[in-house]
């Protein structure tokens, strides 16, 4: 029997999108950003949607078969969707006893979909989930590390790159709790060929943002300098801000597990935050509209994730199912990017480390479905999007490389950045020192959305930065507080 969701996490965290990426998102994120699902897919039934679910996939009932393993995927684009729909049949070709249902879902809904799951006793055997949620499920009791540990065998730990698996690791038990699968890294991409006519600097530091905001904001082309992260609804804004946070050395909690959202360093970055919206579009603005304002060459910076590079040459897909046009001719070539983010008290490079996580009480063969998705089917998935599925596997380092014509729009240094982007992310989530409370306080403060929340209270003017972070730190001292009794 699969365990049920408790009402702590259900109440307090489950509400996420992946953005920036991401995604997830810039996927999740950061995110990285995916659309809603639009088509049917087969699966095993859940219950009727209650009115707060009315966002859940429609699901027909899936064939008889010996063993059915229900398999979520945020990775819900109808075309990344169809990859898996081709993969879980090839799977079934080659295992008759099984039947792989594959579930898209939109994380910004987890919450409605799981519940309507755990109503029916139908909790999925498998989930692709950002690093953010395996810290989440695993203070709820729903993951199977055992089970993990045995994909991660068989599939072989030294294929997995290095620091990976550190990721998804307790430090106080060295279990390995979720699967490496993919990831992005996020960067600040801006337009090489204006910031050099204007004679600026690459923008990598906050003095280097701060002169590109008000240089280009003065000369008024293109019309904004920066497409700033202000919508309260998305993981987007979090995903962002902790890479400013990280950069000035501000932190949710410091060495002796007190809450410190309201010191110098994270008043600071709020500030500097905010300040950017003099020279961005009138808030709010979310991953979507940032995306197509830099593509409409109606901005000349964008904090987003890798997912990016494929959109600059195709155009990014609308709401309706149109594609954004491309305002500016070969525009890859004449976009930089930055990853690294230099404070005035630290540097920070911000990513998604994308993982499968086996439910406690998934079906013994949700394994071998998880080690599938990770070999045989492994380069199909990558390829739905290369540039934001960055592979965890030295095995699959070759082949992903030439797994894209879009490869083709960047440099070799560019790839390898990305490439190697596992070595140099941070976030607040995976700070060592870290333990398990701590870590799904983190969960949970990303899943509740207060960052986006106080920033967007900051920018309408509602709050200062510093009655923001006053308010940040009694949200999440209490969310620490429910997650120790």
């Amino acid at each position: 029997m699969k365990r049920w969701l408790s009402s702590a996490l259900l109440g307090a965290s489950l509400i996420m999108l992946a953005a920036c990426g991401a995604a997830s998102t810039p996927d999740s994120a950061a995110p990285s950003p995916t659309a809603p699902p639009t088509a049917t897919v087969a699966a095993a039934p859940l219950p009727p949607p209650t009115p707060a679910a009315s966002n859940a996939p429609t699901l027909a009932t899936a064939p008889t078969a010996a063993v059915v393993v229900d398999f979520w995927t945020s990775d819900n684009e109808p075309k990344r969707v169809a990859v898996y729909q081709a993969l879980a049949a090839e799977y079934a070709g080659a295992h008759p006893g099984v039947q792989v249902n594959v579930v898209p879902f939109v994380e910004s809904t987890a919450l409605q979909q799981l519940e309507a799951a755990q109503a029916a006793g139908a909790l999925p055997d498998l989930i692709r989930v950002g690093i953010e949620w395996v810290s989440t499920f695993d203070g709820a009791g729903l993951l199977d590390p055992a089970a993990a540990q045995a994909v991660v065998d068989r599939v072989g730990a030294d294929d997995f790159r290095e620091g990976v698996l550190a990721m998804v690791t307790d430090a106080g038990s060295s279990e390995v709790l979720a699967i490496p699968y993919d990831g992005w890294i996020q960067a600040l991409w801006y337009r090489r060929d204006r910031f050099e006519q204007a004679g600026l600097k690459t923008p990598i530091s906050w003095a280097d943002i701060n002169q590109a905001c008000d240089t280009i904001e003065a000369d008024g082309e293109p019309a904004f300098a920066l497409v700033l992260p202000t919508t309260d609804a998305q993981n987007y804004v979090h995903q962002v801000f902790e890479q400013v946070a990280m950069s000035n050395n501000a932190w949710p909690f410091d060495a002796a597990g007190n809450v410190t959202m309201n010191t110098p360093e994270m008043v600071e970055a709020l500030r500097f935050y905010t300040a950017l919206q003099r020279c961005s579009p009138p808030a709010p603005q979310d991953l979507y509209t940032a995306r197509e304002r830099y593509e409409r060459d109606e901005s000349a910076m964008l904090f987003y994730s890798t997912y990016i590079m494929d959109d600059l040459i195709d155009g990014s897909e609308n709401a309706d199912g149109g594609k954004v046009e491309i305002a500016v001719d070969d525009l890859p070539a004449k976009t930089g990017f930055t990853s690294s983010l230099a404070g005035p008290n630290g540097v920070a490079a911000y990513g998604q480390l994308v993982t499968l996580a086996l439910l406690d009480g998934a079906a013994p063969e949700a394994q071998d479905v998880a080690r599938f998705f990770l070999q045989e089917g492994y380069l199909d998935v990558l390829a739905t999007a290369p540039l934001g599925k960055a592979p965890v596997l030295e095995s699959a380092l070759e082949a992903w490389g030439n797994s894209s014509p879009v490869f083709a729009a960047y440099s070799p240094a560019t790839l390898g950045h990305i490439a190697n982007g596992f070595s140099t992310m941070k976030r607040w989530l995976l700070r060592p020192e870290y333990d398990r409370v701590q870590k799904a306080t983190i969960g949970a403060i990303e899943a509740r959305l207060i960052v986006p929340q106080a920033i967007a209270q900051i920018v309408a003017g509602a709050l200062t930065p510093e009655a923001a972070a006053q308010q940040l730190q009694a949200q999440v001292e209490e969310l620490y507080r429910a997650r120790r009794e």
